[in-house]
């Protein structure tokens, strides 16, 4: 029988199994009653790692949760094809097949050969954990022209090789690589 975790130890980024479904706590707020005898509440932001839905929730701070059967398997983002998004597990070399749906907008930072955490729950590959930045290469920008930056509009749009839409600085020219925020999606400084 796994351990359980009480919702009071649940932590921003833990992983657990609520309704027979796992789970990854993105926020977490405990409300401590100033009454006597009053409960104490955890409010948590959680995104159900199958269906990829946020809610928040609020449980008692005794409740337990199981935790979930999840491994997560370092591998390599290879292609994609009609049948999804294909990758290679770097202990076993096998090939772990993730469909369009499952990815949504993440997607948008896979790049040849981006090293990723595949999760598996039960065995069956359900999401990625990404690095905390990906490298991609600007495809399209527009010059950054002087003056510019008086009206304080100091960043520009740019469109990345995978189709991602980013703000940069004025001085980021087609051509170059910039690291990527994978978690706001947001511009990290130019690539090494």
């Amino acid at each position: 029988m796994a351990a359980l975790i009480e919702a009071i130890d649940i932590k921003r980024k833990m992983f657990f199994e609520f309704e027979d479904a796992p789970y990854h706590c993105l926020d977490v707020e405990v409300s401590r009653p100033t009454a006597r005898g009053g409960q104490t509440l955890v409010r948590l932001k959680m995104r159900n790692l199958i269906t990829r839905a946020v809610f928040d929730r609020t449980f008692k701070a005794g409740e337990k949760f199981g935790e979930p059967d999840l491994v997560q398997v370092n591998a390599s983002f290879l292609y994609a094809d009609a049948d999804g998004y294909h990758f290679m597990d770097q202990d076993s070399f096998e090939t772990l097949t993730l469909g369009a749906d499952v990815l949504g907008d993440d997607r948008l930072l896979l790049v040849d050969n981006v090293i990723v955490q595949v999760l598996k729950y039960n065995g069956n590959p359900i999401g990625l954990q990404f690095p905390p930045h990906v490298e991609l290469t600007v495809t399209e920008t527009e010059p950054g022209v002087r003056g510019d930056t008086a009206s304080g509009g100091v960043t520009k749009a740019a469109t990345l090789e995978t189709g991602l839409q980013i703000r940069v600085p004025l001085f980021i020219k087609e051509g170059e690589k910039v690291k990527v925020h994978t978690e706001t999606r947001e511009f990290a400084g130019r690539a090494s």
